[in-house]
């Protein structure tokens, strides 16, 4: 199958900024919540929620939709977004971004969990899978398109999966109802071409179908924000980021560096400066996320950032030569 044209090809000049088809996907809480088991509280969300509002951004993840017989109830609320946590804090009517959950393939006890869409005060949901998940992913991407919801497939830790493989597994998602399908660099592992690469890839694949291409990445190797202008140069659509970069681990593309990136009127940097200032200075000194050396480490060595997690999280987490002495040792 030819690979789609680039839009270096087709346009010059200052052209993202005319581009009204890209869509800015805020994850803060989504994202956010894996350093502090979304124990966010109700005033903090509110806060970003309000800050992606006057941004412009058109969809705000809150959570994720997980399954309580998995997880048991013991974390935070947003990790299951019960559709009383969400109105408590948001209200029964927010009016800003479209609401968007993430469900976990095989992890979601979706049909009876995501309510009818007429019932609930979320818009959109992301089915997150592994390669091997794809036909559960599919099924629940059908479920909650047919209640009435905007969705998307995120496919996670594309940077393991075989050529062949990959491109089989895009051709079963291109014939599922999701709007978008997102290149994951789970791992924060790739380089602006790999990225330019893949979103060419998933283009020539997913567009003859009608849908749009995404971009979700890590900051491993301080690369997060270059490769999601990478792909948004590429002609992904559907663009993720997070105020100040929060996020698992080493975080995720700046939402404060991807609007000015865009240059698109529609979208507004000094609320989300407002944000930073008010909200995310304090979190500084209770939450860790951001580059550092382990995070590098496990990018550059494309691994899972568990091990370096549990490195921040220990009694030596700037112990850098023995942490890295220790995933040599594993490859």
């Amino acid at each position: 199958m030819a690979v789609a044209t680039n839009v270096y090809d087709d346009i010059e000049g200052s052209w993202v900024s005319s581009r009204d088809e890209v869509k800015i996907l805020d994850c803060t809480i989504r994202d956010g919540g894996l350093i502090n088991d979304h124990q966010f509280d109700d005033k903090f969300v509110r806060g970003v929620w309000q800050a992606c509002t006057l941004a412009g951004v058109d969809f705000m993840e809150i959570g994720y939709k997980a399954s309580k017989k998995i997880f048991g109830a013991s974390h935070g609320p947003w990790k299951y977004c019960d559709e009383d946590d969400i109105r408590r804090a948001l209200g029964d009517d927010p009016q800003g971004p479209l609401i968007s959950v993430m469900a976990d393939a095989d992890r979601t006890d979706y049909h009876t969990d995501i309510l009818p869409r007429d019932k609930s005060v979320i818009g959109c949901v992301r089915v997150a899978c592994y390669i091997h998940q794809i036909p559960a992913a599919i099924d629940l991407v059908k479920d909650a398109h047919d209640k009435g919801y905007r969705t998307c497939l995120n496919l996670m830790a594309v940077s393991t999966v075989q050529d062949r493989e990959l491109r089989d597994g895009l051709e079963l998602m291109a014939q599922s109802p999701a709007e978008a399908v997102y290149v994951v660099d789970s791992f924060g592992s790739f380089f602006p071409l790999k990225v330019r690469e893949l979103t060419a890839l998933y283009r020539a694949i997913l567009e003859p179908t009608g849908k749009e291409v995404g971009i979700h990445a890590h900051n491993n190797q301080q690369l997060a924000y270059a490769n999601t202008i990478e792909a948004v140069i590429g002609g992904a659509n559907w663009i993720d980021a997070t105020i100040n970069g929060i996020g698992r681990g080493a975080g995720n593309c700046p939402l404060e560096q991807l609007i000015g990136f865009l240059k698109n009127p529609k979208f507004k940097m000094r609320p989300v400066l407002e944000c930073v200032e008010e909200l995310f200075v304090p979190l500084r000194s209770q939450l860790d996320w951001g580059y550092s050396i382990p995070y590098m480490i496990t990018g550059q060595l494309n691994q899972h950032p568990r091990a370096a997690i549990a490195v921040r999280e220990s009694d030596q987490p700037d112990n850098y030569v023995k942490f890295y002495d220790e995933m040599i040792e594993k490859e």
